[in-house]
């Protein structure tokens, strides 16, 4: 069995390598290189921490697409990518030494000795036979810089100069790819094709670029180099001259008829190259130059979105100063004062407010005021609001249902996120606490955030709330509030009506069969009436085993908010199933006390949006202690 599994790792290895067996040798060590690096980086707890199989790590590399490994590991683990490049380049040497000092060809070579390579020729030694590899002599001379052996194999073979490796490199693009230019000069003079690519399309021209050559590049234009030549990813010359902000080489390809329009594979364009990865002066040349300063990629998004995005600020003024349109949006819909709101960058969102139309924002159906909150980004919020977008401004309702509350409003995200100062940023600039499917004070009640919660309702908030998707006979504030004594209370002290829990539609019957609700979770269901079938009694939600232990405490600071109500022939069997509660149920008998009904008669009168300014009224001290249940005598 442990051969079977050992066998089934080596072929997902073998799978694996065979993805990159393709590449050359430079370039898998430099991807080995670059993975071990990563590795090193994430530390040793995340590279070993198991991961769901539809999650992807945070940074995705391809050579690292291997099945998970098998539960009972063999004894040797399956060789990795980085160990098995690093073994074959460690053997490569080893055996390129042991060439080198048996193969006479190669070592006249390293040496530059072009005599001895003379007489090899004279004495009829065919020079110009490929190895295993597909490389010949005349490579090996380019790439180890060789100019008077390079001269001597060319001249007494011209038919080989564009010759390729089975990597289909030829000796020009191995001499570019080493800087040898005294070399590149020579093949390119005696007639050398300067546009031969290798397996990933790259021509010389592209390799001296991509090593910031200017006169490797200067001499490659001069012999008519294709300074448009696409890579196997649509990349250019000057795309790969604009990622490094080498304006020098940019000077020579546009010189040499580099199109500053060129598009890649994904529709980009060098000037969106360098708003994307803030080349502020490669930018300002292809602005020169009439690069579009409007250019967007295949998803739409515009180079001034890029330069949001990365929260590159000088880029993006540039952009603007140079008549950039802010209200061009990607395919999500999204403009760049959204990303910018998004990140959280102030000073992008200040110069994108005075050039944002408002309709256009509108039309995304999404508020950058959402996006703000929803990072937690209150001085971007601040702004957004000085600048007077809708405070009340919905989410559309197919970006709603990305979510499985059905959120709305920024405030609900503010409350989402515990930010108090958010929510005081909402609340005073005209917010509604109501609007939506959930209401915010029940997501603060979930919280336990007594001053979140009393800022909502100083604002206007329900504290009679229900939620629709999830009916109920009683208030859904009382609901979330019950594993809280204190925070229930606190409700209740400012005007929650706990009346509905008490009556029951069983009343003293016998009652149906607890249900099993789910306290505290949203799901989908019907719309109902406030008591109507199908909505969950008070008796019926106390059942769930996570509450019911509850029942008696949570019954008993009820009744200090309501007059004269039945016990319904449930909570009768909840309090009767602890000798401790029968207090609770002589508490219910009526009649009660006619000093606690008159005290509910006036807070009636008050009115539950008042009473939590009782301290503000023009009433004495001790009827306000009395009417806060402060004073019980």
């Amino acid at each position: 069995m442990a051969m079977e599994v050992s066998a089934q790792g080596s072929a997902r290895w073998h799978e694996e390598y065979s993805l990159y067996s393709s590449l050359s040798e430079e370039e898998q060590i430099q991807m080995a290189i670059e993975q071990s690096l990563a590795d090193k980086t994430r530390g040793p707890t995340e590279a070993t921490a198991p991961t769901r199989t539809n999650q992807q790590p945070a940074h995705f590399y391809p050579w690292t697409r291997s099945a998970a490994p098998p539960e009972n590991p063999p004894a040797r683990a399956p060789m990795g990518l980085f160990q098995g490049v690093m073994q074959k380049y460690s053997s490569g040497l080893f055996k390129s030494s042991q060439l080198a000092a048996t193969d006479p060809v190669l070592k006249a070579i390293k040496e530059g000795n072009e005599e001895a390579l003379k007489v090899m020729i004279k004495d009829g030694k065919n020079l110009a036979e490929p190895n295993k590899e597909g490389w010949l002599p005349l490579h090996e001379a380019a790439y180890y810089g060789q100019l008077g052996c390079l001269k001597v194999l060319q001249q007494a073979y011209p038919g080989a100069i564009d010759q390729r490796t089975l990597q289909e490199e030829t000796a020009l693009y191995l001499a570019t790819c080493r800087e040898h230019l005294d070399c590149l000069l020579l093949l390119l003079q005696a007639g050398a094709e300067p546009d031969i690519s290798n397996k990933s399309r790259e021509t010389p021209l592209y390799k001296a670029c991509e090593r910031k050559n200017a006169e490797a590049v200067r001499i490659l234009v001069r012999h008519h180099a294709d300074a448009n030549h696409r890579c196997n990813r649509g990349w250019t010359a000057l795309h790969e001259s604009v990622s490094r902000n080498d304006l020098e080489v940019m000077e020579i390809l546009v010189g040499g008829g580099a199109k500053v329009e060129a598009k890649n594979a994904y529709g980009i364009t060098p000037l969106f190259v360098a708003a994307q990865s803030g080349q502020l002066e490669a930018l300002r040349f292809l602005a020169k130059h009439g690069a579009d300063i409007n250019t967007q990629a295949s998803d739409s998004a515009s180079a001034l979105y890029e330069a949001c995005k990365n929260e590159h600020e000088d880029v993006a003024e540039f952009l603007l100063s140079q008549g950039a349109d802010a209200n061009r949006a990607n395919k999500d819909g999204l403009l760049p004062l959204h990303i910018a709101s998004k990140k959280g960058n102030y000073r992008i969102v200040q110069l994108l407010l005075p050039v944002t139309s408002r309709t256009r924002v509108r039309r995304s159906g999404v508020s950058p005021l959402h996006l703000a909150a929803e990072r937690n980004h209150d001085a971007v919020l601040e702004a957004l609001l000085g600048a007077r977008f809708d405070v009340n401004a919905p989410l559309a309702p197919e970006r709603a249902r990305l979510y499985e509350d059905r959120r709305s409003s920024a405030l609900y995200f503010a409350v989402v996120n515990n930010n108090v100062r958010a929510t005081e940023l909402l609340l005073g600039a005209g917010a509604d606490p109501n609007r939506d499917v959930i209401s915010p004070l029940l997501v603060a009640i979930r919280h336990g955030c007594p001053r979140t919660m009393r800022l909502l309702l100083d604002h206007g908030a329900d504290i009679d709330a229900y939620v629709a998707t999830h009916p109920t006979a009683f208030p859904a504030t009382i609901m979330f509030a019950m594993k809280c004594l204190s925070l229930l209370k606190f409700l209740m002290d400012l005007g929650c009506d706990g009346e509905p829990c008490f009556s029951c539609r069983y009343g003293n019957g016998p009652h149906p069969p607890a249900p099993t609700p789910r306290p505290g979770r949203f799901h989908d269901a019907p719309a109902a009436e406030d008591k109507a079938p199908g909505a969950v009694q008070f008796c019926e939600f106390l059942s769930a085993p996570e509450v019911s232990r509850w029942a008696g405490p949570i019954i008993d600071v009820l009744l200090d908010y309501v007059g004269n109500v039945q016990l319904c022939s449930r909570l009768k069997e909840h309090i009767d199933s602890f000798e401790d509660w029968a207090v609770i149920k002589e508490k219910a008998e009526p009649p009660r006390p006619l000093a606690h009904l008159c005290r509910l008669r006036v807070r009636k009168a008050i009115g539950k949006y008042r009473i939590k300014l009782l301290d503000t009224l023009p009433l004495p001290g001790r009827l306000i202690r009395y009417l806060k249940y402060e004073n019980t005598q």
